[in-house]
């Protein structure tokens, strides 16, 4: 296929274009790339949220505030939690809640903040968290099967290369359209 893109031909075939059904071939490189990147995404994170429900019993948000504590063994507070996993403090405090009645953590009193607790995983948290985090990765690898290991490796370089000029971005002031 020369000038069309074998991958949307595949997909249209397939019925699956989702986001991508949104772009048309005289749409910029960059929105169709945004919608191909959103569809990829979507497609994935849905897959994985059935199989965290189907294999552990537990939501995706679940697993990622568990990871968060995972990859912390001292703890965190709360509003850490909070800002890591870019929930509301409501939101983080409920989980805790389920979580602690569950055995998989546990809140301690923040000696330097007696108005902050600081929320670590159990032994049982981190028992579960790993044999789900294990699987998980299986579960990426199993995804991805389909792309070279270069393929991989270039997609991770270049999107990379996106976020910092996003970072870069994100302190340029908003041009305002003159109307």
């Amino acid at each position: 296929m020369s000038k069309t893109d074998h991958s949307r031909t595949l997909l249209n075939d397939a019925d699956e274009l989702g986001h991508e059904a949104r772009s048309s071939g005289g749409d910029h490189a960059a929105l169709k790339l945004w919608l191909r990147m959103l569809a990829c995404t979507t497609q994935i994170e849905d897959e994985i949220r059935k199989r965290l429900r189907t294999r552990f019993d537990i939501s995706l948000p679940r697993f990622d505030y568990m990871a968060q504590l995972y990859r912390q063994p001292e703890g965190l507070k709360m509003s850490e939690l909070s800002r890591f996993l870019m929930v509301t403090g409501g939101n983080v405090t409920g989980v805790t809640d389920e979580l602690e009645r569950e055995g998989l953590v546990s809140r301690i009193n923040n000696p330097q903040d007696r108005r902050a607790w600081i929320v670590c995983l159990t032994a049982k948290g981190r028992d579960t968290f790993e044999a789900m985090a294990q699987e998980h990765e299986q579960w990426i690898l199993e995804l991805f099967a389909g792309l070279p290991a270069n393929t991989v490796q270039q997609l991770y370089n270049q999107l990379g290369t996106l976020r910092v000029q996003l970072v870069r971005q994100q302190d340029t002031p908003i041009k305002e359209n003159n109307k």
